[in-house]
């Protein structure tokens, strides 16, 4: 698959009118793919050549490309001539609403953007409102979208995030130029699965909320270590700030009722957006409604300003409704196919690396997943950037790509199974994983394995 040239063409003419020739720079990688076709769990791009695709749109494709049923939703509310009336509310955007709250056990009302990014930044403000407090914690390696609030510290070098100290204070090692001083000193940004450094933060700072992935998914597939979750509910209740929940990668994917509803603990405010609405955008943000009714506060003082021309856009909310419906459906049991593919796939990949010298784990969470090149499973973001073989990281996401098999060429970013993979998506995964493991290794001969 060597042959991308009218790719290459592509990304060229466009940075004519397009700086970076892409409009979201997130998508920039090396090599540059313009993908043109997507159909349940395979991807073309300009040049023809097909791939198992494991990137799903930033894990925003859980039902696979093109989901017939989510398709057909759209185009019925197409067809209805009822899209952007611009005023009054919609029966759409209800049944969305009273879906959400059904699924979600922290939920009890939620309002509709478009982005993830929107819901975030939304949560920060109830939370400040809410609080009187200014000051926010956000997790190392994490992302929460763009904005001022939470754009640094996403896959920083080991220089930019400094060593283990001065908890709570790492740099603001932002992700954007045009951020304000002023801004920066209002966030905190620590290490995942640390309390310690919470509590520390906590004696230095007003803080408003702690906004977290409750499993880090942008640096891969870093759990929560036994007690984290509850020790930071535990902590919210006790100092008087919010909890938010950022479940835009893990909401749906891993339960209907969110990550919230495996683990047990139950946040304040929680943000969706990705596979809540199959690729289409849509996010939302809900939560207890003691919280969520600052968005209707009487007093003009402590009203948390939401709108949007395009907030529940018709074929975005019917997308999700689908979605929502689909996921939930006994005949479908999405969730029972999608983690019997991920047990597959991750006893498939750990046979295949017993066979290499290698230090190597496999990190799974239900449909995501991510190979580490270290000897243990990470806690965080330090723990990776000190141990794991990022060099061999890039040049295994390569080989894989030339053999057909597409995940974002960018070490530890997680890999996202849909519905739509089936077992001979994965059958040929792992035959391409292992033709690559041995062109960049060489096997370890049977009478020099360790048996467990």
């Amino acid at each position: 698959m060597n042959n991308r040239q009218k790719s290459k063409e592509l990304i060229e003419k466009n940075k004519q009118w397009i700086p970076g020739g892409v409009v979201s720079l997130n998508r920039k990688s090396e090599p540059n793919i313009c993908f043109t076709e997507g159909q349940g769990s395979r991807v073309k791009d300009l040049d023809g050549n097909e791939y198992i695709d494991y990137q799903a749109g930033f894990s925003a494709s859980f039902l696979g490309h093109n989901d017939p049923d989510v398709n057909a939703a759209v185009a019925e509310t197409m067809n209805s001539n009822a899209l952007l009336m611009g005023a009054g509310p919609t029966d759409l955007e209800g049944e969305l609403a009273q879906l959400f709250c059904e699924a979600i056990p922290g939920v009890d009302s939620v309002q509709i953007c478009n982005t993830g990014s929107e819901a975030t930044y939304h949560a920060i403000r109830i939370a400040r409102t809410v609080t009187g407090k200014d000051h926010v914690i956000i997790m190392q390696g994490g992302y929460n979208g763009w904005h001022n609030d939470v754009a640094c510290n996403v896959i920083s070098s080991k220089e930019a995030v400094g060593p283990r100290v001065s908890p709570g204070e790492y740099p603001f090692d932002a992700i954007s130029a045009g951020i304000p001083e002023s801004a920066k000193h209002l966030v905190h940004i620590i290490n995942y699965n640390d309390l310690d450094s919470v509590e520390y933060t906590l004696k230095r700072y007003p803080v408003a909320c702690i906004l977290t992935e409750p499993i880090l998914q942008n640096i891969g597939v870093v759990k929560p270590l036994k007690g984290y979750l509850q020790g930071l509910r535990d902590l919210a209740d006790a100092h008087d700030f919010l909890l938010v929940f950022d479940e835009v990668k893990t909401g749906f994917r891993h339960a209907l009722g969110g990550y919230q509803s495996i683990c047990g603990v139950t946040p304040d405010l929680s943000t969706f957006g990705k596979a809540v609405a199959n690729g289409y955008p849509l996010g939302v943000i809900g939560g207890k409604k003691e919280y969520m009714d600052y968005f209707n506060h009487p007093d003009k003082d402590k009203k948390v300003l939401i709108a949007g021309t395009f907030n529940a856009f018709p074929l975005t909310t019917a997308a999700a409704i689908a979605t929502i419906r689909k996921l939930g459906s006994e005949e479908h049991q999405v969730y029972d196919h999608i983690e019997h593919l991920g047990r597959m796939l991750e006893d498939g990949l750990n046979e295949i690396f017993a066979d290499f010298d290698l230090d190597v784990v496999v990190a799974r969470q239900g449909s995501a997943f991510c190979t580490y090149f270290m000897d243990h499973a990470p806690v965080d973001f330090h723990d990776i950037l000190e141990h794991h073989d990022f060099e061999f990281d890039r040049a295994y996401r390569l080989k894989l790509i030339e053999k057909g098999v597409f995940n974002f060429p960018l070490p530890i970013k997680q890999g996202s199974i849909s519905y739509a993979h089936s077992e001979e998506d994965i059958e040929l995964t792992l035959k391409a994983t292992r033709a690559v493991m041995e062109e960049l290794l060489t096997p370890v001969a049977e009478d020099h394995k360790i048996t467990p």
